[in-house]
């Protein structure tokens, strides 16, 4: 009896190209390294976009609070004339405290941050 028909065995290799292209399909399907720049880049940029959000929704709906007030005053001006112009004056005082309420939400966020961010770039810049 031959003996590679008792051991039946299978052996196979890649190609170089084939390997690639395992590399990169597998590499598609494992959860992203964070390395220390894009960690440190990620924090900077969440503490900007938590007060932009916060600041853009107070100014967008104060603007149509606004835009309430003011149809009030300019469409049905003779029963709705002055609750309008509270209304109006209420949107108002949304819109002037967006920035303020950004300034400050970005204050408390850098601040909160800013531990975690400075070991980051310490740590980069020991490379």
């Amino acid at each position: 009896m031959n003996k590679s028909s008792d051991n039946p065995s299978f052996s196979y290799t890649y190609s170089s190209s084939q390997e690639q292209e395992i590399r990169a399909i597998r590499s598609k399907y494992l959860p992203p390294e964070e390395d220390g720049m894009t960690r440190l880049r990620r924090l900077d940029r969440l503490a900007a976009q938590k007060a932009a959000c916060l600041s853009m929704t107070l100014g967008v709906a104060s603007a149509l609070i606004l835009g309430t007030g003011m149809s009030c005053c300019m469409v049905w001006g003779g029963t709705l004339f002055l609750p309008g112009i509270l209304i109006g004056l209420l949107g108002l005082a949304g819109v002037a405290a967006a920035y303020p309420v950004h300034a400050h939400t970005l204050k408390k966020e850098r601040e909160r941050v800013a531990p975690e961010i400075l070991r980051l770039s310490d740590e980069l810049l020991r490379k």
